[in-house]
């Protein structure tokens, strides 16, 4: 899909609308939609990360070296990182970029969740309990790795023999 002057994903959009069965623009609808909602809710919790931050430094002398004020806002920013991370992969969806959620996307959105939850985990938390979230990142991560392996040799492949069927 290449873009010419003019040719915007807007444009894209419609000219393969055409092509497309009731289900295909079904779906369509559905990621524009959830796209939508999707940003609507990073845009308030954007002005709600800044009222609280602002709060914090002009009202509650911030300190970035208080635990919790540590824990609270970086919890915010990545919650907000994926949330934009979910939008991303719809709206590639909606561009028909990809034909369907991306398995690499829903695992790098669960490695995000996991490290979110370290940075929000309290001190008290049990050995068993950061044991568990460590093994649960080294599943994903391992998973993520090796799914992109396959993709690059798949890609490598590719390049070298164009009538290669992987």
């Amino acid at each position: 899909m290449h873009k010419e002057s003019g040719h915007t994903a807007l444009d894209e959009m419609r000219s393969q609308w055409r092509l497309m069965t009731v289900y295909e623009r079904f779906e369509q609808v559905v990621a524009l939609v959830l796209s939508a909602v999707i940003a609507v809710i990073i845009v308030v919790s954007l002005f709600q990360l800044i009222a609280i931050v602002f709060t914090l430094l002009v009202l509650d002398a911030f300190n970035p070296l208080d635990h919790k004020v540590f824990q609270s806002v970086f919890g915010m920013i990545m919650t907000l990182l994926i949330a934009m991370e979910f939008k991303h992969s719809i709206v590639r969806v909606a561009l028909r970029r990809d034909s369907i959620i991306q398995v690499k996307t829903v695992i790098l959105i669960g490695l995000i969740a996991l490290a979110r939850k370290f940075v929000i985990l309290d001190p008290e938390a049990s050995p068993a309990k950061i044991a568990a979230l460590a093994g649960a990142t080294l599943a994903l991560g391992a998973t993520y790795w090796l799914l992109r392996k396959r993709g690059d040799r798949a890609a490598e492949t590719s390049e070298h023999d164009p009538s290669s069927s992987q």
